[in-house]
């Protein structure tokens, strides 16, 4: 299989936008210029290794593919390398299952969002009132972005939101071969 799909796509060797480390402002700056100098049609390919970073960078070039492919009708791959962690997923949920691509020996990690935030309640009643309401709509805020996410992951996939949920508060490995046979990617390569 990995014959006939590396000729249906040969830009996989050759991809025009590669993102390597932590996902993070710098990572969007070279994602913003490596998309600004790609050829203006056709298909384009999106690599990716990386352990993780900003969940919110992730989402912002993933709306940036979106628009991309929805506004400009180009096709666009994703080929993660190595390691897509945590940030990285959030990224890769951005491009339809049947346009994922790992490479062998890559895994994916799938976890809950992270908080480490204090409260003190220090103040007149009213204002801890107030402080407790916003760290709580902050955190209720993050769960459905959070879930929002999942779905997207998940979107085309054998996996469902129940399995996820349960699975990403342990830190969820997926290894490439398995990626691929709960529909997560369309192959590995």
């Amino acid at each position: 299989m990995t014959d006939s799909i590396a000729r249906k796509y040969p830009l996989l060797a050759a991809p025009h936008v590669r993102l390597h480390g932590a996902v993070d402002d710098a990572m969007y700056d070279r994602f913003c210029d490596q998309l600004a100098a790609c050829p203006k049609d056709g298909m384009l390919v999106v690599t990716m290794t990386t352990l993780g970073g900003d969940p919110e960078v992730a989402r912002a070039m993933g709306d940036d593919i979106r628009l991309i492919r929805e506004f400009q009708g180009r096709d666009i791959l994703f080929l993660g390398k190595v390691a897509v962690y945590s940030a990285g997923a959030t990224f890769m949920s951005a491009f339809p299952v049947e346009r994922r691509f790992l490479t062998h020996g890559t895994r994916l990690l799938i976890h809950e969002r992270q908080i480490q935030k204090q409260v003190t309640l220090n103040g007149p009643l009213r204002m801890v009132v107030a402080s407790l309401k916003a760290a709580l709509n902050e955190i209720e805020t993050s769960v459905a972005i959070e879930e929002e996410g999942f779905r997207d992951l998940i979107k085309g996939s054998s996996v469902s939101f129940d399995e996820v949920h349960q699975r990403a508060p342990d830190n969820w490995y997926i290894e490439a071969e398995q990626a691929r046979d709960l529909g997560l990617v369309l192959d590995v390569i």
